[in-house]
């Protein structure tokens, strides 16, 4: 034997396939004649090998937790036999405190004698130790030993005596017990007595020690299960580390480690779920590998597709060659679990440098694959038309053609099914430079029938023209400029008709210039998988241009296109479409009798032509309802019945109940009272700017949105100074998926404080806050207040007595002479008077009369009365019913509101 230098000890090296030393005396001594199972388990066991210090770590784990589990388990069957004897205590005091007899016993002049009886036979019947009687003042009339009667009791009495139970441990004259005191009440309910029941904790604890036999046999036995798997588990631990120890096995990986890295064949070990367990340093160098690869899935270490995914499957591969990176790698994969081993693969790398010369053809298959990969996530991205034909030619410039083309019909791009036979037009075009002779984007292309575009349209399939020079078809289309494109170097061409299940939207054209070589078989194959992923979406864009145009129409059918002429409110307003679809926000400014003017904003839940449609509807409703004068929360409360009729009619076909939902903010602006009645349902609150440019946000009750129902509406009344600003807004304004109405309400705020005087400017300060294409719909509406002076008001307290009626007309026509309106003095005289009479005779007092003058005089009558005068045709043989008719042929516009505590009759008419 030939020893090291410096290393006496040392061992000649072991050739390959000879045994471990280790674990070749492990064997020897495991196959000797005396060796056997049991003394094999002995040796595991004993501490000198790996699997024999689990076992005894698992034994000492094993024996404390037994032990802690017998403690607790003594320790809770003490409380709850000690619990068990207070409860029985309890019951039998209560039910001899409660026994018939007893109170009258302890009126008796001697209680022992008719207590002490009956207080014994229920101890024993009961099985507690002593059943005591005494006083109010503690003194016993029973007991146990009856040399112990008439003393003091020992224990705590003072609850029991308040009416209360007591419930104690403690050293009695008859040992350590438990006892329970309850008191003895008369009939009146007062305190007469106590008795007190109880158990000694001699006969509680001897109990408990009853049951310790079993649970120290249970805790005997769950220790020899515990041992007998503990054994099992180590002798199949034995089994795996073949009785080495900590020190052996770990000698052993360090040569297996040696040997694994110092071989020029890259060697990688995958899990069965597709993570890197080991690679040696020659498969880190051929892969490219990072340092923190293990324990990496495969797919995310930045391999090429195909290399991760044979890794990652974990299938049986024999020199398959890839490309990765630079290098052609002959790869060889076995599964590990054939012979009953751990789910994963093994995988053998090696550089095949001789194999270099098919990279060319594996480089072009690469880059097709990634071309179709890329056309699967990069063409569709949007739901335009035109955008999506030219993400097919950016696709395919420069990396399968020199110049792309995308043709459709024209009623393609409006959305419209296409029409063959008509024109098309150029959608997009890319190309490598950008003075190519071919037909520009937007120029409108008839084709002729010899052209090789005209037969995929027709045909519906594929044309290749490997030589334009050769093909008189193409040549045809346009001399002058086919020449051109000659000229220019484009060489050879496919056209690809754009299919859409049966429907033919246009047609693809792939040129070609820089290589010289035309197109081949395989590259036609690769330009019909493009045209027809992109033509998919070119027809999902079309539907939805169509419906979307539907929709954008009807929604701007619905909405106001122009506001009405009022005096009370200065008002800008701007509505936003949302970036993609319509919605349901609308608005409206509705003029009210006495120049009051309601605003109107609200939203309807979701997108689409049913989101319009239904806006459409809640608008016409909202116009309806405000012709009747209601207050905001009576108005609210039909939308909301609307709605909820509007859910119940329309059922989808799949039958789910079609919940529409919308919210609402509804307010009037009286110019003569100064104030704003407000009323929203779920809709975001209104914003005041005051005169001196400070913002506040009142506060409106918030109702429920429309369509829930069950719930009133409540109304808050606002002070408007004159030229305030009043901002109502839809919730796109303020809220989106990256911020919430908090942060959007707190950018309102900003944005308002610095905006300028006018509604405009407001409006203008207001959408810089926004992107250029909001995520949802907003309706904005800012208007401006402005008040009708004490100069252009005039109002009387009318008596209750006809004769009043010509002093109103005198004082009426003086009022028209100080406002030179003298021209409507016999007509306001006549409509006064009709309403002024009706109000003192079919009214209550008290009766006023008030002009306004506005854009239009105004004449308004109230009373305390709600019953409202009604237009009808007056009989020859009736004395009445023709005034009420002269007053609306007289006046433009009469009507009756009610107001809190009667109505008012009103009758305009225009200014001269």
């Amino acid at each position: 034997m030939v020893r090291l230098p410096g290393r006496p000890d040392a061992r000649p090296p072991r050739r390959p396939g000879d045994p471990h030393p280790a674990l070749d005396a492990r064997q020897q001594e495991e196959t000797g004649p005396r060796r056997t199972w049991v003394g094999r388990l002995w040796s595991a066991v004993s501490g000198r090998s790996l699997a024999g210090q689990v076992f005894v770590l698992q034994v000492v784990i094993v024996l404390l937790l037994v032990v802690a589990a017998v403690v607790a388990q003594v320790l809770q069957v003490r409380h709850d036999i000690t619990q068990e004897a207070l409860n029985r205590s309890l019951a039998v005091a209560e039910t001899f405190a409660n026994a018939p007899g007893t109170v009258a016993a302890l009126h008796s002049p001697d209680p022992t004698a008719i207590l002490q009886p009956k207080a014994e036979a229920a101890r024993k019947a009961s099985g507690v130790d002593f059943i005591v009687v005494m006083n109010t003042e503690g003194i016993r009339y029973t007991h146990p030993k009856p040399d112990r009667i008439g003393m003091k009791f020992v224990g705590t009495i003072g609850p029991a005596l308040a009416g209360g139970t007591v419930e104690e441990e403690i050293n009695g004259t008859i040992g350590r017990l438990v006892q329970v005191v309850v008191p003895v009440k008369a009939a009146d309910g007062t305190v007469v007595g106590l008795v007190a029941s109880g158990i000694t904790t001699e006969h509680v604890g001897g109990t408990a020690d009853q049951e310790m036999p079993l649970l120290l046999g249970a805790a005997a036995a769950a220790m020899a299960l515990a041992t007998a798997g503990t054994a099992l588990v180590s002798r199949r631990l034995l089994r795996q580390t073949h009785g080495l120890g900590p020190h052996e096995m770990t000698r052993m990986y360090e040569h297996h480690d040696a040997v694994l890295h110092a071989v020029r064949e890259g060697v990688l070990i995958v899990s069965g779920e597709g993570r890197l367990l080991l690679a040696n340093d020659e498969a880190t160098r051929l892969l490219e590998l990072p340092e923190d690869a293990e324990r990496r899935d495969v797919r995310e270490l930045g391999l090429d597709a195909d290399t991760a995914e044979l890794l990652a499957s974990g299938r049986e591969a024999t020199d398959e060659v890839h490309l990765v990176k630079d290098r052609l790698l002959a790869i060889n994969q076995r599964p590990t679990d054939a012979r009953g081993g751990p789910p994963g693969s093994v995988t053998t790398l090696r550089d095949s440098t001789e194999l270099r010369a098919l990279s060319g053809r594996a480089e072009v298959a690469r880059e097709r694959l990634n071309m179709l990969y890329d056309a699967g996530v990069g063409i569709g991205t949007s739901l335009d038309v035109t955008r999506t034909a030219g993400e097919l030619t950016e696709l395919a410039v420069p990396r399968f053609a020199d110049f792309a083309t995308v043709d459709l019909y024209e009623t393609v791009l409006r959305g419209e099914e296409p029409q063959p036979g008509t024109a098309l037009r150029r959608a997009a075009s890319s190309s490598i430079r950008k003075d190519a002779p071919l037909y520009q984007v937007g120029e409108r292309i008839r084709f002729v029938e010899s052209s090789p575009q005209a037969h995929s349209l027709a045909s519906g399939r594929s044309v290749v023209e490997p030589r334009l020079r050769e093909a008189p078809g193409w040549l045809a289309q346009d001399p002058e400029r086919t020449e051109r494109v000659l000229e220019y170097g484009i060489h050879s061409l496919i056209t690809v008709p754009l299919r859409a299940g049966s429907l033919v939207l246009g047609v693809a054209g792939f040129w070609r210039s820089e290589k010289p070589d035309p197109f081949d078989t395989d590259e036609l194959a690769l330009a019909e998988e493009l045209a027809a992923r992109a033509a998919v979406s070119i027809d999902n864009a079309r539907r939805y241009t169509r419906e979307h145009g539907m929709a954008v129409t009807l929604q701007r059918s619905l909405l106001p296109r122009s506001l009405p002429e009022q005096s009370a409110l200065e008002i800008a307003y701007r509505y936003l479409p949302a970036q993609a679809g319509v919605g349901g926000d609308w608005f409206d400014v509705l003029p009210l009798s006495g120049t009051r003017v309601a605003l109107v904003v609200g939203d309807v839940v979701g997108h689409g032509l049913h989101a319009a449609a239904t806006m459409g509807r809640l608008r016409t409703a909202v116009h309806n309802f405000t012709a009747l004068d209601l207050p905001p929360d009576e108005l609210l409360s039909l939308l909301d019945e609307l709605v909820g009729r509007i859910d119940q009619d329309e059922t989808p076909a799949d039958g789910a109940a079609a919940v529409t939902g919308a919210t609402c903010l509804y307010a009037i602006y009286d110019p003569v009272a100064r104030n704003c009645t407000v009323a929203r349902a779920g809709h975001p609150p209104p914003a005041v700017i005051r005169p001196d440019g400070s913002v506040e946000f009142p506060e409106v009750p918030a109702g429920p949105p429309l369509g829930l129902g069950g719930l009133p509406f409540e109304t808050a009344e606002l002070e408007l100074a004159e030229g305030s600003r009043l901002v109502l807004y839809t919730d796109g304004l303020v809220e989106d998926r990256d911020r919430d109405i908090d942060e959007g309400l707190e950018l309102l705020r900003s944005a308002l404080e610095q905006s300028g005087d006018g509604p405009e400017d407001t409006c203008r300060a207001v959408l810089d806050l926004l992107p250029d294409r909001p995520g949802d719909d907003i309706a904005l509406i800012v208007a401006r207040t402005r008040v009708l002076g004490l100069d252009r008001v005039a109002q009387w307290q009318v008596p209750s007595d006809p004769a009043a009626v010509s002093e109103i007309r005198a004082s009426v026509t003086r009022q028209l002479a100080r406002w030179e309106l003298e021209e409507l003095t016999f007509t306001t005289e006549l409509i006064l008077s009709e309403l002024v009479t009706n109000a003192i005779r079919y009214g209550r007092a008290p009766i006023r009369v008030r002009l306004l003058f506005d854009r239009t005089l105004i004449c308004e009558v109230s009373d305390c009365s709600t019953t409202s005068p009604h237009l009808r045709y007056a009989t020859t043989t009736d004395e009445g019913g023709r005034g009420l008719f002269l007053v609306a042929q007289l006046a433009e516009r009469w009507g009756t509101r009610y107001i809190p505590g009667g109505k008012v009759i009103w009758a305009e008419q225009a200014l001269p």
